[in-house]
């Protein structure tokens, strides 16, 4: 499993061998698939709150193609093994849409507009892009993390499991666990994020929404930074998607901008694939917005 981790070859030959050691050390947290149980009661839990007087909001199933049928079927089949949703007699019900991620695959999307609509808004804040950049001037060393479905690593809570209902054509389920879509998934995410990270904040760490960024000004300090951050998920029990993380970087993509002991610049490869709140807002006749990551 190490073997498939990105480290730059740049960087001295001494600091890798002590990155793989790491890598080894904590290897029962980077994982390339989620453990089949459900992660554990956090800090935050995502409790839906709807306005005084709402009622539940139903629509029916979307029109799917078969390419599009077929691949919901498998992950239905896959979240039902992984025990993160379950069969569901909830009178809530959202319909599912896909959209094409950039190598081609779909992405099953869950369309919770009206249930958005009467849900209590969360006003806990996004961190802004370019404070978070401000932070890294300076640093000559990155490791960049990517939780593994990190909002399927937050508990839903028990009194709004049946407001997550999906209507398919397979039949009803309810996520056990914080399904994208939800209006304040982005926020129940960061808050538990920076609960977990708060010691190492601004100091070695910027955080933005499940994209971790770990930053050190000489190579020495970087492993114990990100000895640290490991720690902690490991103590946390959050899990890391080993293919998509890069370590020990001397320069690295991060939220749009290309990031380097030269400075900080925008990324004219930035990745402008559609995501799920852009094809329903689309559906719903609202103009998209561009994606921020």
């Amino acid at each position: 499993m190490v073997d498939e981790v990105e480290i730059d070859k740049e960087m001295t030959s001494e600091l890798p061998g002590k990155i793989k050691e790491l890598l080894t050390e904590f290897q029962d947290i980077l994982l390339d698939d989620l453990l089949n149980e459900l992660p554990p009661y956090r800090t935050h839990q995502h409790e839906i709150v709807e306005e005084p007087g709402s009622k539940p909001t139903f629509r029916a199933p979307y029109r799917l193609s078969p390419t599009e049928l077929t691949d919901m079927k498998k992950q239905i089949e896959y979240l039902l093994a992984k025990g993160l949703i379950r069969p569901s007699t909830s009178p809530y019900g959202a319909p599912v849409l896909f959209t094409p991620k950039p190598d081609r695959s779909l992405r099953m999307c869950i369309d919770y507009w009206a249930l958005n609509k009467q849900t209590i808004k969360n006003k806990y804040p996004i961190p802004r892009i370019d404070d978070l950049l401000d932070q890294l001037r300076g640093a000559t060393v990155f490791s960049k993390l990517d939780l593994r479905s990190g909002y399927w690593q937050i508990r839903m809570a028990n009194i709004s499991i049946h407001k997550t209902a999906i209507q398919t054509r397979y039949g009803s389920y309810e996520y056990l666990v914080m399904p994208f879509g939800l209006t304040n998934a982005p926020a129940i995410f960061q808050a538990e994020m920076n609960h977990i990270l708060r010691p190492l904040l601004d100091e070695c760490v910027v955080v933005y929404l499940d994209d971790i960024l770990i930053y050190s000004r000489k190579m020495k300090q970087h492993v114990e930074h990100l000895r640290r951050v490991f720690e902690i998920l490991r103590r946390e029990r959050f899990y890391v998607k080993l293919s998509k993380s890069e370590f020990s970087l001397e320069k690295v993509q991060f939220l749009g901008h290309m990031v380097s002991a030269q400075g900080v610049h925008v990324d004219p490869q930035e990745d402008r694939s559609r995501t799920c709140v852009e094809d329903t807002r689309e559906r719903e006749g609202v103009a998209a917005v561009p994606r921020l990551r």
